[in-house]
């Protein structure tokens, strides 16, 4: 699944625990009638692919949705949903500095060279 949008924030990496489990969010605003601020959060060495991302660039992150059950100490059982990135690329243009001149389109057809205006034609048009 992908989602897409304009970077809203990116934060710091974030350490847990003694085995140093990463963590990393970053929210994006999707661009639709009714914009949405989707929080996706990037875990382990998935962390560093923020390091080249800016608040403001329009990206498509591909994420995977997580969920998880948790019994608290009540006896209640609890359900969490998270959405988490693993590949994240920009939409926007490369800089000005690396721009290729566009080709012209080729033509479909060659141009006919051997018409002859006395030929009858059968087309309606």
């Amino acid at each position: 699944m992908e989602v897409q949008g304009r970077i809203k924030m990116i934060g710091e990496t974030q350490t847990f625990g003694s085995n140093g489990f990463r963590k990393r969010e970053i929210v994006v605003t999707t661009e639709e009638q009714y914009p949405q601020h989707v929080l996706v959060e990037f875990i382990q060495d998935k962390t560093e692919l923020l390091n080249n991302y800016q608040v403001g660039q329009q990206v498509k992150i591909s994420i995977n949705l997580r969920g998880r059950e948790w019994v608290n100490p009540q006896g209640e059982t609890k359900y969490f949903n998270s959405i988490q990135g693993w590949r994240i690329e920009s939409l926007q243009p490369e800089a000005l500095g690396n721009d290729i001149p566009p080709v012209p389109p080729a033509d479909a057809f060659e141009p006919a060279g051997d018409l002859n205006e006395d030929d009858h034609d059968d087309l309606p048009f």
